[in-house]
């Protein structure tokens, strides 16, 4: 199987390709370190794309989606099945970033060392719930703002005043909870407007962390099960990324890794 791993810095992690997609190798413990340099550097405003085979599929099938991963200054892989086919390709141990992990990680980061945090996306209950337990979990993290838009296209005006509030408040970092493909869209036409200093496009963390959702025993992850235990809380939602884009994903990971068919 023949595998290219695309060159990095040296204090950057590695990087493959998943049809077509980046995927760095890099576990929580290794994006904190950047996110820490970003901020310091604060030359411009970088952005994670936190994401899966959802995701990877989603810009196999969609040319313009790709090309919004691709700008991401670092994209990891919070699932499970997107973490083995990287590790595959570049042959090593899977490494992955449950979203929900890098928020709770960076927030105890954020109380011992004094970041900002603004939170944009989700409901209000959700940002509320969320809010208070980060808050009781990691004594003096900053939360400096959350913003709930409403489930439509926003006006011009509101989306001035969405981008006027964050700007006020200046965050270290913004997290982008608006769903796949969504939020990396949103990203990616505003991130020149955005004070921010790191934007993470983060998914259902914020529901995560709230509660709202109730997260897989360890075991499950462990074993790959994770959108078994996800399809089964969710299935309205999700059973559209479980039915037909697993299987497709699967399917076309498979043959990539055994070089029956190449994806550009």
């Amino acid at each position: 199987m023949a595998t290219q791993v695309s060159a990095s810095p040296p204090d950057f992690p590695p990087c493959v390709q998943v049809l077509g997609s980046p995927i760095h190798i890099v576990e929580v413990s290794g994006v904190l370190p950047l996110m820490e340099k970003w901020i310091a550097e604060g030359t411009r405003t970088r952005w994670i794309a936190v994401t899966g085979s959802h995701g990877v599929l989603e810009a196999h099938k969609h040319p313009e989606f790709k090309e919004i991963l691709k700008s991401a200054d670092l994209s990891v892989p919070d699932g499970r099945w997107a973490a083995r086919a990287a590790s595959k390709k570049a042959s090593s141990a899977p490494k992955q970033v449950r979203g929900a992990n890098l928020l709770e990680a960076f927030c105890d980061l954020s109380a011992r060392k004094g970041y900002t945090n603004f939170f944009y996306g989700d409901t209000e209950e959700v940002l509320a719930l969320a809010s208070r337990r980060l808050t009781e979990r990691h004594p003096g993290v900053k939360i400096v703002g959350t913003c709930s838009p409403p489930f439509r296209e926003l006006s011009a005006e509101e989306d001035r005043q969405v981008v006027e509030a964050i700007n006020r408040a200046s965050p270290d970092v913004l997290w982008v909870g608006l769903g796949l493909p969504k939020q990396e869209k949103w990203i990616y036409t505003h991130r020149e407007r955005l004070n921010a200093r790191v934007m993470v496009a983060v998914g259902a963390a914020l529901k995560f962390v709230s509660g709202k959702i109730e997260p897989a025993p360890r075991w499950v992850s462990d074993s790959g099960l994770e959108w078994l235990w996800r399809f089964a809380h969710e299935p309205r939602r999700l059973w559209h990324r479980v039915v037909v884009y697993g299987p497709q994903f699967m399917l076309l990971t498979l043959l990539e890794l055994y070089g029956l068919k190449k994806f550009r």
